[in-house]
């Protein structure tokens, strides 16, 4: 007799499942897009590292804000009309950009970036548990992670936006034969001229991504969706909330989570800095960029087949080993090879988010899930409180015998040894 083995996503759900892994995309583009504004507005704006960082400080804060508040609206409501306001909010700000560039205020694209990720908090805490649903809970994690395997595409777009159409086109970072900035030689009116063209520049791409995600809504809210995520409760959330905290894989995951998204963060959007240290221009460090999104791609696809043979759980500390090692390059070679080691980073860190979410949330009643995912999705705020410091201590020209960029990586290396830890003790102890 032949042996029946369930399909990872059936053919009543492929057309869903489709639309909805096409989010991770949508999301992917907003959070690389992003990423090397970072540097672009620090210059434009003659901010700090520090103060340039609050750039990603906006951007994931509307995670930790907005989670909880998406999850409840799930819990009454359902995954599609969770989904359909994510989009929503997603689309307002992005729209946002436009008066910003016209008021020309950094503090008006924090608020633009913040509203968008109010959008981005429903999408993320809506869609995942929404594909751990379409199937057999068994193969909950490794459905997610193929999802998620589309994420880096939206990332790779995003990038290359961002490098064709923004960076290289910013007047503010023209450089003179010696790789100096001539933007800092100019005078006020010169400054205030090529602030006006160089905000304009930014603005553009978001605004047109606003006009894709309206188009996105239109096309969720005409698809016929299955109807879950609004559950009929025995419980309030307070003592949802109450079984997740006693519960140590989930509680721990949440910790994870933290620390694998501040890394994230942190490798993506200093790379510029670190190739600037090397005397490298912003559009061509950005190449790096895209480059090390080709590996995260690549070896996202590769660690979902591995799933097949080896516990997730162990793959998850040994991607965790991996990114220590590549961090430690990263730290101690003051050269293109320290470069090529950051690159390297992102091999080690692709199956890391949709993992520790996957094994978090398993086991977890529906009822518990919504909530529990919000829990994970409010962890990204590692995204918002990490990149800071990091810009804080590369304001600093050396820490003890290292340059200050490269110092600074000491603190992706932490995350690293705390997900290394979550993938050892899920894998081991509990």
């Amino acid at each position: 007799m032949k042996k029946t083995t369930t399909p990872l996503v059936s053919k009543e759900v492929l057309l869903p499942f489709v639309m909805i892994t096409s989010l991770f995309a949508l999301w992917g583009f907003a959070n690389d897009i992003t990423n090397p504004m970072v540097a672009a507005f620090g210059t434009l704006m003659e901010l700090s590292n520090a103060k340039a960082a609050w750039v990603q400080l906006a951007f994931y804060g509307g995670y930790a804000t907005m989670a909880i508040p998406a999850a409840l609206f799930v819990r009454k409501y359902s995954y599609k009309k969770g989904i359909l306001l994510g989009l929503g909010l997603y689309a307002f700000g992005t729209l946002l950009f436009y008066p910003a560039a016209q008021n020309e205020a950094f503090s008006f694209f924090l608020v633009s970036l913040y509203v968008l990720t109010f959008g981005l908090a429903f999408l993320e805490t809506t869609a995942s548990p929404f594909i751990m649903s379409m199937g057999d809970p068994k193969t909950a994690t490794r459905r997610l992670n193929l999802a998620q395997a589309f994420n880096p595409f939206g990332s790779l777009l995003g990038m290359f936006i961002a490098s064709n159409f923004i960076l290289s086109h910013l007047q503010s970072d023209q450089r003179d034969t010696e790789g100096n900035l001539l933007f800092d030689s100019l005078d006020f009116a010169q400054k205030a001229a090529i602030k006006t063209h160089d905000l304009g520049v930014i603005s553009t791409p978001y605004v047109i991504l606003g006009f894709v995600v309206i188009a996105m809504f239109l096309l969720i809210g005409m698809t016929k969706m299955p109807n879950v995520g609004a559950t009929t409760t025995t419980s309030t959330a307070s003592e949802t909330f109450n079984r997740l905290i006693k519960n140590p894989i989930y509680r721990e995951g949440v910790v994870a989570q933290m620390f694998y998204v501040g890394a994230q963060i942190m490798c993506w959007t200093f790379i510029i800095q670190y190739a600037d240290s090397l005397g490298i221009t912003k559009a061509t460090a950005q190449n790096y960029n895209i480059a090390a999104m080709g590996i995260f791609l690549s070896s996202r696809f590769v660690s979902t087949f591995l799933m097949k043979s080896i516990n997730s759980r162990k793959l998850l500390m040994l991607f965790g080993l991996g990114g220590i090692l590549s961090i430690l390059g990263v730290i101690f070679f003051d050269n293109i090879m320290g470069l090529y080691f950051l690159v390297a980073t992102s091999a080690f860190m692709s199956l890391m988010f949709p993992t520790i979410y996957g094994v978090a949330l398993e086991g977890l009643t529906e009822e518990d899930t919504s909530l529990g995912a919000a829990g994970l999705v409010m962890a990204i705020v590692g995204g918002a409180l990490m990149p800071p410091l990091q810009g804080w201590i590369i304001d600093f020209e050396t820490v003890g015998a290292f340059k200050a960029i490269n110092a600074s990586f000491g603190l992706p290396l932490l995350c690293f040894c705390m997900v290394t830890l979550y993938g050892y003790r899920t894998f081991k102890i509990h």
